[in-house]
């Protein structure tokens, strides 16, 4: 079939996911034929830079030759098998060794197959935590303003994007809704180097006075993703864990996007120094190869639900793909790379680079408000007026155009409305990351050139 062929049938059958498929009548689907390292190639010969690691799941580049050969051996050995009363290596390997890396006293893995499956299984387990220890009354979950947790029900009810919640409200469970960090338009004024995060103040005036019928709190840490890259210092982790202490309210934290060496360090949670009653996992977690996800919990709450069968007390919560033994060799793999790589610590230097040329291209900028940073994840914010921090209108869908003019010299960019982000697979080379800085700020320029004329 031809490259145009293969497009109006894909456009025929295919409902794609976050989009207005009207959109793709004007700009259709790019189809891709093969990935190496960073690059993505389509059908037509072209390629393109892979700088979001499609939708923050690649780690090492696609087609790595070490989890593409131990997917390979995997599937010749063993693809499936039911995981109640059954198991199998890998998940026993990867189980064992993410209560390993993970912060202390997380020591029950529990594994599912998305994101959104993760954030489900801690607020259940929350949930049923309660009642089999005589809390009813705590049936309730406290979320931050801004955060995104998934697309499924219980993830959009806590979540605070209206973009994706407004239209299944009636839907949603009965959540207390708190603010959320903010540090580029911090109401107090404070600087992220060296904020106390007064804005914990939020948070404990609605612990104050719904603690009674609060189960968790849940928290993307260091970064709201979906938000616009929002990020903020461990100090306001590090203060929302003591006051979950204080008042009996789980801590649930979502390091979906996050974890994995996103933020500079294994986990996110480690630069606050804590642990979180629940940990989930995902994206990452298989370097981009295949669905997986994993929520880690304590003894504590593993026990309220261990009993003899008849109190019905056990988790019944399942996925047909649950410990999936393709994902989990390929985690596996995963994990064996970070560890005999060394991968964090060679990332260091590249963290820098791109900070340095991020600061050096768009700092000066008129439209661009921020640059900020955290780990080897890098956000430009655009705005309409430097000094007001004025954000432009959702409508006139301006990171869209600039996403749309990258693609065309070969660079994905997908935006955040006005956000434009890098998170490029950790394999990214120095001249590719100068190469994605320089061509960001020259599609800046020039939509922004265009846009005065």
């Amino acid at each position: 079939m031809t490259y145009k062929e293969l497009q109006a049938l894909d456009l025929k059958h295919i409902w794609h996911p976050c989009s207005q498929m009207k959109d793709y009548e004007s700009f259709p689907p790019i189809v891709i034929d093969r990935g190496e390292g960073v690059w993505l190639y389509d059908k037509r010969g072209n390629r393109y830079l892979d700088a979001v690691s499609s939708w923050w799941v690649n780690l090492f580049g696609h087609t790595n030759q070490r989890i593409s050969q131990a997917l390979a051996e995997q599937a010749q050995k063993l693809e499936h098998v039911i995981f109640a009363n059954f198991t199998h290596e890998p998940a026993i390997h990867v189980a064992d060794k993410l209560v390993a890396l993970t912060p202390k006293g997380l020591e029950k893995v529990f594994f599912a197959d998305n994101g959104s499956a993760a954030i489900e299984v801690a607020l259940k387990m929350s949930f049923q935590y309660r009642a089999q220890t005589n809390q009813p009354k705590k049936k309730r979950f406290l979320a931050f303003s801004n955060a995104y947790h998934g697309e499924t029900l219980g993830a959009l009810s806590v979540g605070g994007v209206d973009l994706y919640n407004e239209v299944y409200a009636p839907l949603l469970l009965n959540v207390v809704h708190t603010e959320g960090p903010d540090c580029f338009r911090c109401p107090f004024g404070e600087s992220p180097s060296t904020c106390n995060a007064p804005c914990t103040q939020y948070v404990e005036e609605q612990l104050k006075q719904h603690a009674d019928t609060i189960s968790a709190a849940i928290i993307e840490p260091l970064i709201q993703a979906a938000a616009g890259m929002k990020m903020y210092p461990p100090v306001f982790l590090k203060k929302l864990r003591k006051l979950c202490i204080e008042y009996d309210v789980h801590l649930i934290a979502d390091e979906v996007a996050v974890g994995f060496g996103r933020t500079g360090t294994l986990f996110a949670c480690e630069q606050a120094d804590i642990t979180p009653d629940f940990l989930c996992l995902s994206k990452g977690i298989t370097g981009g190869y295949l669905p997986l996800s994993a929520v880690l919990t304590t003894n504590e709450v593993y026990n309220a639900f261990y009993d003899d069968y008849g109190t019905m007390k056990a988790f019944l919560h399942s996925h047909s793909y649950s410990g999936n033994p393709l994902a989990l060799r390929v985690a596996q793999e995963v994990l064996a790379i970070f560890e005999e790589e060394q991968v964090l610590t060679k990332l260091i230097p590249k963290q820098q680079l791109l900070k340095e040329l991020a600061h050096e291209a768009f700092d000066h900028l008129p439209y661009v408000g921020e640059y900020r940073q955290t780990g080897f994840v890098g956000a430009v914010e655009l705005v309409a007026n430097k000094e007001t921090k004025k954000s432009y209108p959702g409508e006139e869908r301006i990171g869209y155009q600039i996403y749309q003019r990258a693609l065309e010299k070969g660079l994905l960019i997908r935006p955040l409305g006005n956000i434009i982000y890098f998170m490029p697979p950790f394999v990214i080379s120095e001249d590719e990351i100068k190469w994605m800085i320089e061509t960001t700020k020259e599609v800046l320029d020039q939509y922004f050139k265009e846009r005065c004329e």
